[in-house]
């Protein structure tokens, strides 16, 4: 079984930053394909980005140029630091693990 916990959520302004984290437990965490996943309100869920065992990274048009997937595997933790939000990206943040295991959402809330 896999533990994911995100944290680093919050309410900004159109245009400032946030940097969420999700720390993973019970897994070969290096190996394992990450991502992080949206869902607003009424919509459905949706890939922000995803990074790969071996570094490879891939977004969502929606956040390219914005927002940059990392991952530490000595703190078994990913990251995605989001600039220049915008009130779009308003939603529920989820951390995954190869699309199997899902943390528990963290709040992003974008103002205009």
């Amino acid at each position: 079984q896999v533990q994911l916990v995100e944290s680093g959520g919050g309410f900004v302004q159109a245009g400032g930053s946030l940097r969420l984290s999700c720390v993973a437990s019970g897994s070969i965490f290096s190996a394992s394909r990450m991502g992080w996943y949206r869902q607003a309100p009424g919509k459905q869920r949706e890939l922000v980005a995803m990074i790969t065992g071996g570094g490879a990274t891939n977004y969502a048009d929606s956040v390219k140029g914005r927002f940059t997937i990392a991952r530490d595997n000595a703190k078994n933790t990913v990251y995605l630091q989001m600039n220049s939000l915008k009130p779009e990206d308003s939603a529920v943040y989820y951390c995954t693990h190869a699309n199997v295991f899902w943390g528990q959402g963290t709040q992003v809330t974008v103002s205009s």
